[in-house]
C-alpha cells in the first residue's frame, strides 16, 4: 500500500516515514501544499497523511482541490490544534479522520488501517475474475477450496491487474506505484514477481493467466476466452 506523507517537520516526516515503512507502508514524503497536491494529482496512492499546517498551501485546500477533483483515497489530517472547529472544518472538507499533536505511533498505525479498511469496505473486500477471487483485506487468493496468501509486493501487484483488466500495466507503473518513483530497486523486480504470481495462480488452477506484451507491461486474461 503506498502512502503520500506531506509533513513540513522534517524531522518528524522522516520518524514517520520509518515507522510506516517497517510495517510494509511504500512512503512518498513531501513538505509543502503544493507538492502535496502535485504527487496527489498522480492518483498512485492508496491514502495520504496531511499535515494542516503547511508552506505554500495548507492541508485544508489540498484536501478541498482533491475532493473537487473527485480523488476519493482515504486521507487522515494531522495537526498542532485541538480546537473543535478545527476538526469540523477538516472533517467537512473530506477528511476521513483527524490526529492531534503530539500523538502515539500506534494510534497514527492504527487510525491508518481503519480509514483505509473502510475504503476496501465500501468497494467490496473481494476482486473476483474469471474462477478467481482476491481477499484485499487477507491477501488469500483462493478458487474454490483451493488458497494461497499472497506476499505484500505479490497482492499490491496482482491487485492493480484485476482492478483493471484487459488493460496493459507498464513495468514502470509497476515501479511507480509498489516500489515509490526513489526506489533503487531495479526494473527486473518487475518480472521476477510476476513470476511469482503465475506459480501461486497455477497453484490454484486458476483459469486467469499473466500475460507480458513485448516492451509494453503485462495484462491479465482469461484462460481460453
Amino acid at each position: 500500500m503506498r502512502l503520500l506523507l506531506a509533513e513540513d517537520e522534517v524531522g518528524l516526516s522522516d520518524a514517520l516515514c520509518a515507522v510506516l515503512k517497517r510495517q510494509n507502508y511504500t512512503v512518498d514524503p513531501v513538505y509543502d501544499g503544493e507538492d502535496a497536491l502535485e504527487f496527489l494529482r498522480t492518483g498512485v496512492y492508496d491514502g495520504a497523511i496531511l499535515d494542516i499546517m503547511m508552506p505554500k498551501k495548507d492541508g485544508i485546500e489540498v484536501l478541498k482541490t482533491v475532493r473537487a477533483e473527485g480523488l476519493t483515497l482515504p486521507i487522515l489530517l494531522l495537526t498542532a490544534k485541538s480546537e473543535i472547529d478545527d476538526r469540523v472544518t477538516g472533517l467537512d472538507a473530506g477528511a476521513d479522520d483527524y490526529l492531534t499533536k503530539p500523538f502515539a505511533m500506534n494510534e497514527l498505525l492504527a487510525r491508518i488501517r481503519v480509514m483505509t479498511r473502510r475504503k476496501a469496505e465500501t468497494t467490496d473486500n473481494s476482486l473476483k475474475f474469471g474462477n478467481i477471487s482476491l481477499d484485499t483485506l487477507t491477501f488469500e487468493l483462493k478458487n474454490g477450496e483451493k488458497s494461497v496468501r499472497l506476499a505484500n509486493k505479490e497482492f499490491q501487484m496482482l491487485q492493480m491487474l484485476l482492478v483493471n483488466p484487459g488493460q496493459i500495466i507498464s513495468t514502470e507503473k509497476f515501479m511507480d506505484k509498489i516500489w515509490g518513483w526513489d526506489s533503487e530497486t531495479e526494473l527486473n523486480v518487475v518480472w521476477v514477481y510476476i513470476s511469482y504470481l503465475r506459480k501461486k495462480l497455477a497453484s490454484i488452477d486458476a483459469d486467469v493467466k499473466i500475460t507480458a506484451v513485448r516492451n509494453i507491461g503485462y495484462t491479465v486474461e482469461k484462460i481460453n476466452a
